[in-house]
């Protein structure tokens, strides 16, 4: 009886480990808004963008350090920060920044919270965001209506250079072009180079597929597709 106990303790304990996430309490992953109060509240936290630098100058979160989380130096550029202070994280849509806050923690950060689903999420609920360098805001709304004029259906690829999934996806778009000219016109559309377009259409996270015909959008999908899947929708 007494293993047993000691058993559901350390059952318990582990539970309340991973549902905590962070040795200070709270949740380790925090929704946009959620994200935004927490850093209003912690003025003494560090907030850290894992994007490239190329990502980063097309606009971050105010305040944010940029270091790369694919870069060469990441475990160099952290060892001088302070482990006991809270840190805010956060990428695109969020798998690089849940991939070096496992490391944070793993070599000693006592504190970290992740903006779950990125930057894209950020935007996604019009919060504020500056820009190391003036950028074009990209393609306007009635520029987009421009691309529907068309005899055929459009298949419009919302991606980013570094999304994963984009990539994987890619190929199968690449075979539908030139398979099926006749009756669809693939399009893709770079989330990070047309903010202002994003934000119009509510496009908070990566990939996403829209098919249109006769300027009328008529299948959507969001995440990584399958070429079948979108075949039988453009058929």
């Amino acid at each position: 009886m007494k293993i047993y106990s000691i058993l559901l303790i350390a059952l318990v304990s582990l539970f309340s480990a991973c549902s905590m996430g962070n040795s200070g309490g709270g949740k380790a992953k925090l929704a946009a808004n959620e994200f935004s109060e927490k850093l209003k509240q912690t003025p003494t936290a560090t907030l850290m963008d894992v994007r490239t630098p190329e990502e980063f100058s097309k606009g971050h979160l105010e305040n944010a350090m940029n270091i790369d989380w694919n870069g060469d130096n990441f475990e160099k550029q952290i060892s001088s920060l302070d482990k006991s202070k809270p840190l805010f994280i956060y990428c695109l849509s969020g798998g690089r920044s849940s991939s070096a806050a496992s490391k944070l923690r793993e070599i000693g950060f006592k504190e970290v919270y992740e903006l779950e689903g990125g930057i894209m999420k950020w935007r996604g609920a019009n919060l504020p965001e500056t820009t190391a360098t003036s950028t074009s805001k990209g393609m306007t709304m009635e520029q987009f209506k421009i691309l529907m004029n068309a005899d055929k259906s459009v298949l419009i690829d919302f991606y980013a250079d570094w999304c994963a999934p984009c990539k994987r996806m890619l190929p199968s778009l690449e075979e539908i072009t030139r398979d099926m000219e006749d009756k669809v016109i693939v399009l893709r559309i770079n989330v990070d180079d047309n903010q202002s377009l994003m934000k119009e259409l509510k496009i908070d996270e990566l990939p996403v597929l829209q098919l249109y015909k006769n300027k009328t959008m008529y299948w959507s999908k969001k995440g990584y597709t399958e070429k079948d899947e979108i075949v039988k929708a453009i058929q």
